[in-house]
């Protein structure tokens, strides 16, 4: 049959031979070598991003004291990272759907590797701000390595796995935490910077071992790709695969009723795919679609809230550490804090709270829910920050911090996961069979972008942050930045529960209405044909998946460096720079 012609079900194939899904096929190879090695690569990728969002906490106070800044001009700092991430979010979430997640990986580690190395090389404030935004532009990307990882990943216990790869995420702010701490006092900013974008440069050193996702192949129409890759997991992982044909659900219409939706596939099965803006924008449009509007708002304010409460709670770190205890403090004050530990121990014991956040976060989330865990952890991060909307001794602010801290962790780990199986899973088809009635919220022709897009609009939150945690508390307005903080939490553990999937134990699906259309490629001669969620359970996880975890593990490590670099490189340059910028009046 034709690769781009659907099938109405397995048995359309080849008589009575068998057909298997991609779910099936991971099910059946379980979690081995090759999905080890996965998420070691998307791990480190993860590392590296977190390790560049906590620089956050160290740069914008030292750039600030030593170029003489304004509290604006500080705030600018962070904001213009979380800008670039919001484009990079959309834009590589568009390049890794037309193609390919294996290019759109290249793409995002080679702009975050320059712009890291250019950063460290800025003669003035204007080129250290236009160099962090495509450092943000690069780091946006980041959630094209969850979505590659996912597409490797069996759905039993898959929320545990994913809480297994936001570990890195953790060790890359802990990390850039230290690495702060040794550097700063010592060599400046500068070299924060530069010594914070070695994860990233590491990661193209592996980029090829990186494997195309099958999942993505098979949507493509690029069956017997999809095949040769479930081959190579299988030798890894020292396992078969099922018998019979790989089938992929077929992406057609959204709205089966419309003639319209009827007759134009979300995305071609033929190889050649050619991307324009209009194609684009196209699949940034279906994301509205009467079906898809609710979730793809709910999942929005889902992202945005995590992100403003998380680095929001990162900077309130350096902001409200001990030796600023003053708002309006001057920058000669601020040079002298950079010389002292206390505000690198304030934020190392904070960064060391991801840790607990993640351990109740894998307790809670395939025992209750998803849903319930992120708002029980939004609530308790409430909880946590309530007191500080008035200043408290130096001890308790930090005890407060390290609990805000674990919680929105812990919420955002668990909130990544459910939004990634939101546009992933197939929620009425616990099984993944393929069977009729197997509804998915986004096809896996529009995964990225919809993901992508969700990630860009918590970039926003990410540019808004500063304004409060760094920018109102300076000026001695905390309570006020308290208050905005404790709003935008209660709303999003209100809007959480409003979504009305839950994603526990589902699996993966390729289509938006049903998962029984499915495509196969005969293998040669008549046999049973399998689907590529089948193959990938065959294979299991092995020294393959051990492989592309690596890479994308580094590359979020180098990210998170450089993020966490912010933190410092802000005092630093303020610091230095103070006398060749113009005096705010």
């Amino acid at each position: 049959m034709a690769v781009d012609e659907p099938a109405e079900s397995s048995e359309r194939m080849d008589g009575e031979s068998p057909v298997y899904t991609v779910d099936e096929a991971l099910a059946s190879v379980g979690f081995g070598k090759f999905q080890i090695l996965v998420l070691v690569y998307a791990g480190l990728g993860w590392f590296a991003e977190a390790a560049e969002l906590m620089i956050l906490s160290f740069v914008g106070p030292a750039v600030k004291s030593q170029w003489n800044l304004s509290s604006d001009q500080e705030s600018l700092i962070s904001t213009v990272v979380f800008a670039g991430m919001l484009v990079g979010a959309f834009s590589f979430g568009l390049v890794s759907d037309y193609y390919g997640r294996r290019k759109g990986l290249l793409g995002l580690n080679l702009l975050t590797s320059v712009a890291g190395v250019l950063s460290t090389f800025s003669p003035n404030y204007a080129s250290l701000v236009t160099f962090r935004f495509f450092v943000g532009f690069g780091v946006g990307g980041g959630d094209v390595f969850v979505t590659w990882f996912l597409e490797f990943v069996p759905a039993s216990h898959r929320g545990i796995r994913m809480i297994l790869i936001s570990f890195f995420w953790t060790f890359g702010t802990i990390f850039e935490a230290a690495l702060a701490w040794i550097v700063m006092p010592r060599l400046g900013w500068r070299w924060l910077l530069g010594l914070s974008s070695v994860p990233s440069i590491a990661m193209l050193f592996f980029y090829s071992l990186v494997p195309e996702s099958p999942r993505y192949l098979c949507t493509k129409g690029r069956i017997i790709d999809a095949r040769n890759v479930l081959e190579k997991i299988a030798r890894l992982n020292q396992s078969e695969l099922p018998p019979g044909m790989l089938v992929s659900d077929s992406t057609v219409g959204l709205d089966e009723e419309s003639a319209t939706s009827e007759s134009t596939p979300l995305l071609s099965t033929t190889r050649k795919v050619d991307f324009d803006f209009r194609s684009g924008f196209s699949s940034f449009v279906t994301l509205f679609s009467s079906k898809l509007v609710r979730t793809t708002l709910l999942l929005w304010e889902l992202y945005f809230g995590n992100v403003f409460s998380y680095y929001g709670v990162v900077l309130l770190a350096s902001e409200l550490s001990s030796a600023q205890s003053k708002c309006g403090s001057s920058n000669a004050m601020f040079s002298k804090i950079l010389q002292d530990d206390s505000l690198y121990v304030n934020v190392f014991i904070t960064s060391l709270a991801e840790i607990p956040g993640l351990l109740i976060s894998a307790i809670m989330v395939d025992r209750i829910g998803r849903k319930f865990t992120v708002a029980f952890l939004f609530v308790l991060a409430c909880i946590f920050l309530l007191p500080l909307v008035h200043r408290q001794p130096a001890t308790l602010t930090t005890v407060l911090l390290f609990g805000a801290r674990m919680s929105t962790n812990g919420s955002f780990t668990v909130s990544t996961i459910y939004a990634l199986e939101l546009v992933h899973v197939s929620p009425l088809n616990p099984c993944g069979s393929g069977l009729p009635g197997a509804v998915a919220l986004y096809p896996t022709a529009l995964r990225a972008t919809g993901g992508g897009a969700a990630s860009a609009v918590g970039r926003v939150g990410g540019m808004i942050c500063p304004l409060v945690a760094v920018a109102l508390v300076t000026s001695c307005r905390l309570t006020e930045a308290i208050i905005l903080f404790e709003v935008v939490m209660a709303i999003s553990a209100v809007c959480v529960l409003l979504v009305r999937v839950e994603t526990k134990g589902k699996e993966l699906s390729d289509s938006i209405d049903h998962a029984d259309s499915e495509q196969a490629v005969d293998m040669g001669g008549e046999g049973p044909v399998y689907t590529l969620d089948e193959a990938i359970a065959s294979v299991g996880l092995g020294k393959f998946q051990l492989l592309v975890l690596s890479y994308t593990g580094l590359l979020w490590f180098a990210e998170a460096m450089e993020l966490m670099i912010l933190s410092f490189v802000g005092p630093a340059v303020k610091s230095q720079w103070d006398r060749y910028l113009p005096k705010p009046r």
